[in-house]
């Protein structure tokens, strides 16, 4: 299948639009079928390349819609050919500062850009580790040439799951724990094994994010950001289980762990822990558990996300806190309220496909009190749902 960019849907709409043509007008112009047409605009189908060239012509758009049409992406090769020339040659010193500063510099942008937009910036710093991976120096430039493609594997998994495109991220994922595991990187090594626990956690596969959780806490340096966030990991999975006890336990070895944590230099990294990041997980375990505390502590944590009601500067993480507070809301016998924080986390765009369930499990328990403010929640929800790929 091509690789296709998750805007194809929005810029077919757009031009046709623009253009003043309706989806039966450009289906007699471009002799495909109306339902054909829909279903490309919404993504409910991936257009092949010849597809996208052919509406491209008739719609005179200069090549847009094609170039968001790749040939098929092997993201098997991509992931191994990376491996085999780590495997193969050594690299110069020459650029390491700048790659390292160039991984951090992406993981901080996780915060606030889109994934569509910074999937194509972490590979274009992939593709330049790879060519300096031809390269020759000592091995401990290697060593850390190797790392900065451990990080940015991980990084572009992480990117890959968020808009679900399952496949590619675990190829990835898996080149991430072989090259931390040729580095001999144990951080590099529990991420990998953190995220494959969130994404079983995103399909209900708890018992397998159970254990995943526990083998990074284990395999995680003592205190590092890699062995809080597996224990956070894990006491959500917990919740998720309903299992009460377990899941204050697990909340009280992350309260021990991220006491007196100073905020990072960078709080914005990915892979950096910081203070409020603890206060967002511990709301989201406490409004997954059902507990009555998870209201405040929801407003706390959004309180300190988005002073401003702007987003703030982890808008990806205030539009998860809005949803947790929604869900507390609902428990708490409070659908209004609810229901207005939901479509405040849903129309800030800020949700990730991959988090889409959770809006949707709002939605549910929203509607499920028969409250009227459900309808709005229901076509707010459904306008801004993202398309299945």
């Amino acid at each position: 299948m091509p690789d296709v960019d998750p805007r194809f849907g929005a810029h077919l709409r757009a031009l046709r639009t623009s253009r003043g043509l309706s989806l039966r007008a450009l289906g007699q112009l471009a002799h495909r079928g109306k339902s054909h047409l829909h279903d490309l605009e919404t993504g409910a189908k991936a257009p092949t390349p010849d597809t996208a060239r052919h509406l491209d012509r008739v719609l005179r758009a200069g090549g847009m819609l094609a170039r968001l049409v790749d040939q098929p992406v092997d993201h098997d090769a991509e992931a191994e050919e990376l491996l085999t020339r780590v495997r193969a040659s050594d690299v110069s010193a020459e650029t390491l500062s700048r790659i390292e500063a160039g991984v951090d510099d992406l993981a901080s942008a996780y915060a606030t850009t889109p994934s569509v937009d910074l999937l194509p910036m972490v590979r274009r710093h992939l593709a330049y580790v790879s060519r300096l991976l031809d390269g020759h120096g000592t091995l401990a430039q290697r060593r850390r040439l190797v790392v900065a493609g451990g990080w940015l594997s991980i990084l572009r998994a992480t990117v890959h799951i968020d808009l679900q495109q399952r496949s590619a991220a675990g190829a990835h994922l898996t080149a991430a724990g072989k090259l931390a595991e040729h580095a001999e990187h144990a951080e590099i090594q529990a991420w990998c094994l953190e995220t494959h626990a969130w994404e079983s956690l995103t399909k209900g596969d708890y018992p397998r994010s159970i254990d995943l959780s526990q083998q990074a806490q284990r395999v995680a340096p003592r205190g590092s950001s890699a062995h809080i966030q597996a224990t956070a990991q894990e006491a959500r999975v917990w919740a998720r289980m309903g299992e009460v006890r377990l899941t204050r336990g697990a909340l009280d070895r992350l309260e021990r762990l991220t006491t007196n944590l100073p905020v990072p230099e960078r709080a914005e990294h990915h892979y950096r822990y910081d203070p409020t990041k603890a206060l967002a997980y511990t709301a989201t375990t406490l409004a997954w558990a059902g507990d009555p505390a998870a209201e405040q502590v929801a407003r706390s944590a959004l309180a300190e996300l988005d002073p401003r009601g702007d987003g703030g500067d982890r808008p990806r993480r205030s539009a998860s806190a809005r949803l947790d507070l929604a869900l507390a809301l609902v428990a708490a016998d409070q659908p209004d309220e609810a229901c207005a924080v939901a479509v405040e986390a849903v129309t800030s765009g800020r949700v990730a496909s991959s988090n889409w369930w959770r809006a949707r499990e709002v939605l549910r328990r929203v509607e499920s009190t028969g409250a009227t403010e459900a309808n709005t929640l229901r076509e707010v929800y459904e306008a801004y749902q993202p398309a299945t790929r």
